[in-house]
């Protein structure tokens, strides 16, 4: 599809076109695609969204063509030629961001959801879209403007007896307006595993079957697997998803003293992937049991212990989730336990609005400050300027999740990710 945008889209497209003189809106035509002598290259259709009511809020009229790159080139080198120019990348999103069509949560997510790789992220990227993260910041700052408003005409209005609320009632205004934005905030530590990922280092004594689980959870032969102690010296990398959320995998060299050169500098890179991980899986073999030094390696950060070979094993470790990665035992539980160890039961639920970019964290972040600041105002008994000043900062920063206070340079940055034609 070739999409053109603007108030001459129609203009454009009549040139562009045979039998588009007159289009009706919202109505698909059947059209001709000609060459500079006159010649056909495509049977196209062509559908005319008249403004305001169209993704841009301007004239938008879509080509459909058949899907060879060649034609949509051509299609496009055309439009250049009858008065069009090549859109920017993200230029149709931000047009409809700047008329007021969607707010930059919404255009964020139709970037999210271009670049989803899993249902799960298109599905949290289109309930976004939707508009779940403005609805659940409007209620906070509203509470947060009725209390400026109460503040400023206390202030202004002081002559004609309009009293400002005392420390407590101010307070008591203020608590659900933090504490809306700090569980706002907190939400980010999920948006982010939603949105990139999370990293899964596998880790443990050489031979405990470290590859063999690597194979198990990706379900493919991605490793190479022998009985011989040392085969994986280097870190193999591989993606895949679990419930929808994408998942690094890294399966390790086995930790171990060695003098071998090539076998110490995986072993070295094993240690560094464990302080990369968001989680590691330390592995034991249950055949042989778990030893101190295998133990030792839950030290390094969020772990889980798993307890390999459990089909040939009587007991395991009491901490261990025992699982064989040549059966497949109990591989469906331990990938339970990795979301579990993640994010907490219950977020894997499509959530109504949360923060997915840095962008907005930092925003909430700085907003909370400002609001921490104005109660530490209130109840040091700070003359009401001074504390409109905090309430004034926070609300500015809420404003700018939304767009409402977004500097050009800072839209220019969001929008740039786009891919072209977006």
């Amino acid at each position: 599809m070739v999409r053109l945008s603007g108030p001459e889209a129609t203009v454009v497209a009549g040139k562009l076109l045979t039998n588009y003189a007159s289009p009706v809106p919202r109505q698909a035509t059947l059209c001709h695609l000609l060459d500079n002598q006159a010649q056909l290259v495509d049977e196209v259709v062509a559908t005319w969204f008249q403004a305001p009511r169209s993704f841009t809020s301007q004239d938008v009229v879509e080509i459909s063509c058949h899907g060879s790159p060649v034609i949509l080139r051509y299609c496009v080198q055309r439009a250049v030629e009858c008065g069009a120019r090549l859109a920017l990348p993200g230029e149709f999103t931000l047009r409809a961001y700047l008329l007021g069509r969607i707010d930059l949560p919404q255009a964020e997510a139709i970037r999210d959801l271009i670049d989803s790789t899993t249902l799960y992220q298109a599905k949290v990227a289109s309930q976004q879209l939707g508009g779940s993260l403005s609805r659940r910041i409007a209620p906070i700052k509203f509470q947060l403007v009725e209390l400026i408003s109460r503040l400023e005409a206390g202030i202004d209005f002081a002559e004609d007896d309009v009293s400002v609320a005392p420390a407590d009632e101010l307070l008591a205004r203020l608590a659900p307006v933090t504490t809306g934005v700090s569980k706002l905030a907190a939400s980010f530590q999920f948006g982010r595993i939603v949105h990139d990922g999370f990293s899964l280092a596998i880790v443990g004594k050489p031979n405990v079957g470290k590859s063999s689980l690597f194979n198990a959870l990706l379900e493919q032969d991605r490793a190479i697997v022998t009985d011989i102690a040392g085969t994986t010296r280097d870190l193999v990398t591989e993606s895949a998803a679990i419930e929808g959320i994408p998942v690094r995998f890294v399966d390790t060299a086995g930790i171990r003293e060695s003098n071998d050169l090539v076998e110490s500098l995986g072993i070295e890179r094993s240690h560094q992937a464990m302080a990369d991980a968001d989680l590691t899986l330390v592995v034991y073999d249950a055949t042989s049991g778990v030893d101190d030094e295998t133990l030792a390696l839950r030290d390094r950060g969020r772990h889980l212990l798993v307890a390999n070979k459990c089909d040939l094993a009587s007991s395991t470790h009491p901490e261990a989730i025992p699982v064989s990665a040549a059966t497949g035992e109990n591989l469906d539980l331990l990938r339970r336990r990795i979301l579990e160890a993640i994010a907490p039961a219950g977020l894997l639920e499509v959530q109504d609005g949360f923060l997915t970019s840095l962008r907005q964290k930092t925003l909430l972040d700085e907003a909370s400050q400002n609001l921490d600041r104005a109660r530490q105002a209130i109840e040091s008994n700070i003359p009401h300027e001074m504390l409109l000043l905090d309430l004034y900062t926070a609300l500015r920063a809420i404003d700018g999740v939304s767009g409402a206070t977004t500097a050009d340079d800072i839209l220019n940055r969001i929008f740039s990710t786009f891919c072209i034609g977006k």
